[in-house]
C-alpha cells in the first residue's frame, strides 16, 4: 500500500495556500501549512489593492509573463466557481506627456505578445470614453483588467486545504530546520514536524527560513512599503475603473495610480519607500534596519537610485505630492478629496549587485523549494505559481 506523501508549505499568504491546495489536490499529499501569524494573508496578501493584472508589463516569454496569464484564467474561474467577487472594471494606461507616448506603444505592443485579450489604443478623445474625468495625450486600455478579493480568496484556499485532509497551523512561527535521514524535520511554534518535501512561501520572511535551510542564496528580500490615500465623498465617483501611468522601466514599481476596489472604495498609491523593517508599515518601525545594511546589495540599490528614493520619501512625508501625482491623471482631485489609508510592505528580491530582481524566481534545492522572489502579480498568479511548483517537486519514489 502507497504511503502518502507528506509535504510543508511555509506561508499561509495566497501563494503558499495555493501550493498546498495543489499539492493536496494533485499529488494526493498530506500537506501542512506553517504561520507565524494568527490569520491567513496577514502580510503582502491582507495589504493588496486588489488588481488582477492581465499581463500588459511583462516581458514575453518571462515566467511572470506566462503564469500572470495562465493565472488570471485560473483565478476567474475560481471566483465564480466559489462566489467570490471579480469585476472586469478595466485599465488606462496613460501617457500624460507627447514624451511617454513610445513607451505606451511599447507596452502594447508586449500585452498583446503576452495575449492580452481587447487591448486597444486610445487619443486623448478616446480615453474620456473610458475614464470621463482622465487626462492624457494617449492611453492603452485593457478591458478585461480585473478586481478582486485575495484576502476572501486566500480564506477560500484555507478552507480546500483543510477539506482535502491537509491543516493549516496558524501562530505557528518556524524555529528550526534541517535534512536529515530523507527528510525535512521543522520546529513551528513547540513542535516538531517531519516532511517529505518543504516548500518555502514566507515572502517578508523568506530569507530568515532560507538561513535556516542552509541556503542563503545571493538574493535578499529588501522591503519597499507602499504607502495609499484613498478617495473620500464624491471624490470615489471621479474614477470607474483603474488608471495608471506609463511605468518607468528601469523599475519593478507601477508608479502612484488609482484603483476601485470591489468594496466600492478607491485608492491612490502606492509609493514605493524602502522600510527598514521586514514588516515595516510605519517609519517608526526600524527594528530589521541593521540586518538590511549587512547586505551589500541595499547599499548598491542606494547608490544607483538615490535620487528615485528621496522623491519617493518626499512623496510619503508630502500629501500634496501625492495630489499632483494622482492630478497628473486626474484633474479635479483635491487635497480635501485624498484621505490617509492602511498600507502594505512589498518583498522584493535585490541581488548582491543591488539589481531588483524582476522575474519570479524559485529555487529547488533537494527537499526544500524556496520561492525567492513572488512580487506583483504574485497574487494574480497564485494559482498558476502553485501549478508550476507541484510540476517542478520531483515525485517520491521509495
Amino acid at each position: 500500500m502507497p504511503v502518502t506523501e507528506k509535504i510543508g508549505v511555509v506561508g499561509a499568504g495566497i501563494v503558499g495556500l495555493a501550493v498546498a491546495r495543489e499539492l493536496a489536490r494533485a499529488r494526493g499529499a498530506e500537506v501542512t501549512v506553517l504561520d507565524k501569524e494568527s490569520q491567513v494573508g496577514a502580510h503582502q496578501t491582507g495589504h493588496n489593492s486588489g488588481v488582477v493584472h492581465a499581463g500588459i508589463y511583462y516581458p514575453p516569454g518571462s515566467l511572470k509573463a506566462r503564469l500572470c496569464r495562465q493565472g488570471v484564467a485560473l483565478l476567474k474561474e475560481y471566483c465564480q466557481e466559489h462566489r467570490l467577487p471579480y469585476e472586469e472594471v478595466g485599465k488606462l494606461v496613460v501617457a500624460a506627456t507627447r514624451a511617454e507616448r513610445t513607451a505606451l506603444r511599447a507596452l502594447a505592443e508586449r500585452a498583446r505578445a503576452n495575449g492580452v485579450p481587447g487591448i486597444a489604443e486610445l487619443d486623448a478623445l478616446g480615453l474620456r470614453d473610458v475614464e470621463p474625468h482622465a487626462v492624457g495625450v494617449a492611453a492603452v486600455h485593457s478591458p478585461h483588467t480585473a478586481i478582486c478579493d485575495f484576502p476572501a480568496v486566500a480564506r477560500r484556499l484555507a478552507q480546500d486545504v483543510t477539506d482535502l485532509g491537509g491543516s493549516v497551523r496558524l501562530a505557528h512561527p518556524v524555529r528550526a530546520l534541517r535534512e536529515r535521514a530523507g527528510k525535512v524535520e521543522v520546529i513551528a511554534a513547540r513542535r516538531r514536524f517531519a516532511f517529505d518535501r518543504l516548500v518555502v512561501c514566507a515572502g517578508l520572511g523568506t530569507d530568515v527560513v532560507a538561513a535556516m535551510a542552509g541556503h542563503p542564496g545571493e538574493v535578499r528580500i529588501v522591503p519597499f512599503r507602499g504607502e495609499y490615500y484613498a478617495l473620500a465623498g464624491n471624490a470615489k465617483d471621479l474614477v470607474r475603473g483603474l488608471i495608471y501611468p506609463v511605468p518607468d522601466p528601469r523599475y519593478p514599481f507601477l508608479g502612484v495610480h488609482l484603483t476601485r476596489r470591489v468594496d466600492g472604495e478607491v485608492l491612490v498609491g502606492p509609493n514605493a519607500v524602502l522600510a527598514l523593517a521586514y514588516e515595516g508599515y510605519t517609519w517608526r518601525d526600524v527594528r530589521d534596519a541593521a540586518k538590511l545594511a549587512r547586505w551589500p546589495g541595499t547599499w548598491r540599490l542606494a547608490a544607483r537610485h538615490w535620487r528615485t528614493g528621496l522623491k519617493e520619501v518626499y512623496g510619503s512625508l508630502v500629501k500634496g505630492a501625492f495630489v499632483r501625482a494622482a492630478q497628473r491623471y486626474v484633474p479635479e482631485l483635491t487635497a480635501a478629496g485624498l484621505e490617509r489609508a492602511p498600507g502594505g510592505v512589498r518583498a522584493q528580491a535585490v541581488a548582491r549587485d543591488g539589481r531588483l530582481v524582476d522575474d519570479f524566481v524559485v529555487d529547488v534545492h533537494g527537499p526544500i523549494v524556496l520561492v525567492r522572489n513572488a512580487p506583483s502579480p504574485a497574487a494574480t498568479s497564485s494559482l498558476a505559481i502553485a501549478r508550476h511548483i507541484a510540476g517542478i517537486i520531483p515525485t517520491r519514489t521509495r
